[in-house]
C-alpha cells in the first residue's frame, strides 16, 4: 500500500511522522526539564526551610545565651556584694545576701562558700562547714572554698585538718593567703623553721604581707626568734 502512494504523499507523510516525533521529542525535553524543574523547586524549598529552622535554631540559642548571660552577670554582681559584705565584717547580711543568690541559682557554688565562711565567723561552725562543703560538692576544685575549709577549721581549733585543706587549697590555687595560713598554724604551734619556710613564700608573692605579719598574733609563739626578725625586719 505504501508503494502505491505518490513520492510527494510520501514526502508529506514523512515530514508528518518526523514532525510528530520531533513533537514526541521535545514534550519529552519539555517534560524531564519541569519534572527537574519540579525537584529542583521542591529541594529549595526543603533547602529554604532548613535555612529558616536553621536561622531560628541560632536566633534562639542567641536569645537563650543572651539571657543566660544577662543572669549570670547579675548573680555575679549579687556575689561580690555578698563577697564585700563579709569582708566588712556584716556577717548576718553576708548570710542573708548569698542566700538571695541560692533562691536564683541553687547550683552558683560561690553563694555557699561566701555563705559557709560568714556562718563560721558568726559563730555557727557546723551550719558553716555545710555550706562550704555544698559549694565543694557542685565544684570540688573551687580553690577558695578550700581555702575557706581551712580557714575554718583554723579558727576553731583543728589546726591538722586546716594544714591538711591549706595544702589542698594549694593543689589548685598558688593563693598567697594560704601559705600565710599556714605559716600561722606552725607559729602557734612554736614551729620557728615552718612558720619562716611557708611565711617567706607568703611575703615573695605578696611583699606586704610582711606588715600583716608584723602585729599578727599568732607568731607570739616565735615572734622573739631570729630566723622570724630577720624576715620581717
Amino acid at each position: 500500500m505504501f508503494k502505491k502512494l505518490s513520492v510527494k504523499t510520501k514526502l508529506y507523510l514523512f515530514l508528518f511522522l518526523s514532525l510528530i516525533g520531533i513533537g514526541i521529542v521535545i514534550y519529552d525535553r519539555v517534560e524531564h526539564y519541569r519534572v527537574e524543574d519540579k525537584k529542583i523547586e521542591a529541594r529549595n524549598s526543603v533547602t529554604a526551610e532548613k535555612n529558616k529552622q536553621i536561622e531560628e535554631q541560632k536566633k534562639k540559642a542567641e536569645e537563650e545565651e543572651k539571657k543566660r548571660l544577662e543572669k549570670q552577670k547579675q548573680l555575679d554582681d549579687k556575689y561580690n556584694e555578698a563577697f564585700k559584705t563579709f569582708h566588712s565584717g556584716m556577717y548576718s547580711k553576708a548570710v542573708s545576701m548569698a542566700d538571695e543568690i541560692i533562691a536564683l541559682d541553687n547550683n552558683y557554688y560561690k553563694a555557699y562558700n561566701v555563705k559557709g565562711i560568714a556562718l563560721c565567723y558568726g559563730k555557727k561552725y557546723q551550719e558553716g562547714m555545710e555550706n562550704i562543703d555544698k559549694a565543694l560538692s557542685i565544684k570540688s576544685d573551687y580553690g577558695y572554698a578550700r581555702f575557706n575549709k581551712a580557714l575554718a577549721y583554723e579558727l576553731y581549733g583543728h589546726y591538722d585538718e586546716a594544714l591538711q585543706w591549706y595544702d589542698k587549697a594549694l593543689e589548685v590555687e598558688n593563693y598567697v593567703w594560704s601559705y600565710y595560713g599556714k605559716a600561722s598554724i606552725y607559729g602557734r604551734k612554736s614551729d620557728v623553721a615552718n612558720t619562716v619556710k611557708y611565711l617567706k613564700i607568703a611575703i615573695d608573692m605578696e611583699p606586704n604581707v610582711k606588715e600583716e605579719a608584723k602585729k599578727e598574733a599568732d607568731f607570739n609563739n616565735v615572734r622573739s626568734s631570729e630566723e622570724f626578725q630577720n624576715l620581717v625586719r
